[in-house]
């Protein structure tokens, strides 16, 4: 491209630091370095993500500086790591540390009354920032249901609570927010909280529940993991009794906003 270096170099412009964007792109600072020199150019797969953090096309970067600095500058929401909302992100990432690894997951939901959906879930550090990645799977083979959802987040710590917002993969994207908290200041293996979402099976109606997740390990067996999630239960025998307990609480009731209003 013509244009490559001169327009990262103002996209650049745009950001803290140089060392600021390669953290948040993870990209190695010195081979970065090379790119705005000249030295070399970036690999497909490495222009496209420095183009997704700036929301540009790569192609983009082959514009005259003039389009190029138009496009940049283009009215729309600013979703890179310079954005007020990001900035909340990771909060106090030291405290956040304890709690990464996979989680099995449990809640109630509207769509399943009387039962708990489990799923699970993983908090990664990567580039400076806590990643959640969820997966969800739902099976009802007399109505002939069979749902997978997979999820990716960001997790921020305030205040000895975990902030967690999740989108869906796929067409049509759905955010979910979690606030969790330890049950006391040294346990670690479980997390309870809050969970706000939609109900995919009524009508995509708001609601808000009890969550619990419980921490499996480092390198759990994921496919014994991904086994165990559906809807249970509270009676089941797979539900440890901390999560029996905590879900099957009268004040635990689900909270659904009526189809009427």
């Amino acid at each position: 491209m013509r244009h490559l270096v001169e327009n990262l170099k103002i996209a650049c412009a745009t950001q803290r630091s140089i060392s600021h964007l390669c953290r948040a792109i993870d990209i190695n600072r010195q081979q970065f370095n090379r790119y705005i020199n000249g030295q070399t150019s970036p690999s497909a797969h490495n222009l496209a993500r420095i183009a997704k953090y700036f929301d540009l096309d790569a192609a983009d970067f082959g514009l005259a500086p003039r389009l190029f600095r138009e496009r940049l500058r283009k009215p729309t929401l600013d979703l890179n790591q310079s954005s007020e909302l990001l900035k909340a992100f990771p909060g106090d990432l030291t405290a956040l540390r304890r709690h990464i690894g996979y989680f099995q997951t449990y809640h109630r939901s509207p769509s399943w009354p009387g039962m708990v959906v489990c799923s699970c879930s993983r908090i990664l550090e990567k580039g400076g920032l806590a990643h959640v990645k969820s997966m969800e799977r739902l099976r009802d083979p007399g109505n002939g249901i069979q749902q997978f959802s997979k999820y990716v987040g960001l997790a921020a710590f305030y205040r000895n609570r975990i902030f967690i917002t999740e989108r869906v993969v796929g067409s049509n994207p759905i955010l979910s927010q979690t606030i969790l908290l330890p049950f006391d200041e040294y346990q670690r293996v479980y997390l309870r909280g809050t969970t706000m979402g939609v109900s995919w099976r009524r009508e995509n109606l708001p609601y808000a529940s009890r969550m619990i997740w419980r921490h499996v390990g480092a390198e759990p067996d994921l496919r014994e993991l991904l086994s165990r999630c559906g809807p249970l239960p509270l009676s089941s025998r797979q539900l440890p009794p901390t999560v029996r307990s905590f879900l099957a609480d009268p004040s635990a009731e689900v909270y659904a906003v009526p189809a009427e209003y």
